[in-house]
């Protein structure tokens, strides 16, 4: 069994026993568990629990928890209001006294980790500290899971957010310069990599028949309640980019992810790019949003005969991109 992360390893040598096919992981990580012991996991991301469910293991997915949780291992996330929302469902859905051990990265708010316990009335230790990581293990208590929706206004829409989103509670300046430059849309249009809904919401305003995508479920229910909350109608929809949808479109519109933890990747981008291509009308065209060092250019031109840019800033481009 091989461990390539930090937290990976300092699982790998104090704690064997999580081997053991009764621990819940939530969410999972680490690629060094993959292989062990047939595990359950609970996943928010539909890429990550279809790499899990294809090694065999029981892999419950999205937001309603898995039954009978007795002992649990939190992978606490780098955004710190994500692992209270993981906390409290923990609480909230595990028997009362389960064991619940924690591993985080200090730089990635591991230190803090004490203090959301403390706060929380749990008794706890910390079982090891290495590799700039620490373990801890503490009882699970009888709490709430507790609402951790919020909703924010933007282009004269409600938009609901939820930490773990992109963008969380706020418009992000890439998603406003692309949609100043959209032209207005109709027909079958996809928004891929939804976040928190403003894009689908935007269209479905305009009359598009909208279809909305994203391998996060935390993005899914935050852009099913902004359609709701705008009185807006739309498909939503776990999809790894393209996957699990049909063409043709009239327009697919994307603000696609970059960051993969703290590195940077095109890797979603350039899926999107190569499944976008197949999956447009004769007439319709691919409009992406981008940090202007991105290098999209070239990856475009080899997919597609024609190629704009719409609108640049210091920050941002936006492209359109066309068979013609």
């Amino acid at each position: 069994m091989s461990f390539s992360t930090p937290m990976g390893q300092l699982l790998d040598r104090q704690t064997p026993a999580i081997r053991d096919n009764e621990w819940l992981i939530a969410p999972p990580l680490d690629e060094g568990l993959l292989n062990g012991a047939k595990h359950r996991i609970w996943s928010l991301d539909h890429l990550i629990a279809e790499v899990w469910r294809k090694h065999g293991h029981e892999v419950v997915e999205g937001l309603t928890p898995p039954e009978g949780m007795t002992v649990a291992l939190l992978f606490w996330p780098k955004t710190m209001d994500l692992g209270r929302w993981w906390l409290d469902q923990l609480n909230a859905h595990c028997a009362s006294g389960s064991t619940l051990r924690i591993v985080g990265e200090h730089h990635g708010g591991g230190k803090r980790v004490p203090g959301e316990l403390k706060t929380r009335g749990m008794t706890h230790q910390r079982l090891d500290n290495a590799r700039r990581c620490s373990l801890y293990e503490a009882a699970t208590i009888a709490g709430e899971a507790g609402d951790h929706w919020s909703t924010f206004e933007a282009l004269d829409l409600t938009l609901v957010s939820h930490p773990g989103i992109f963008g969380h509670g706020r418009l992000d300046d890439g998603t406003r310069m692309l949609l100043d430059v959209l032209p207005a849309q109709e027909g079958r249009v996809l928004d891929a990599g939804c976040g928190d809904g403003v894009i689908s919401a935007w269209l479905a305003r305009q009359g598009a028949n909208v279809t909305a995508v994203d391998i996060n479920h935390l993005a899914l229910e935050a852009t099913r309640r902004t359609l709701e909350a705008n009185g807006l109608k739309g498909e939503v929809l776990a999809s790894d980019m393209l996957d699990a949808v049909e063409g043709p479109f009239d327009a697919i519109i994307s603000n696609p992810a970059f960051h993969q933890e703290r590195h940077v990747s095109i890797d979603p981008a350039r899926k999107l790019i190569e499944q976008a291509s197949k999956k447009l009308t004769p007439k319709g065209a691919l409009y992406i949003v981008a940090n202007s060092f991105l290098p999209y250019m070239g990856l475009m031109k080899k997919h597609f005969g024609r190629v704009d840019v719409l609108a640049e800033s210091s920050r941002f481009r936006v492209y359109r991109c066309s068979r013609r």
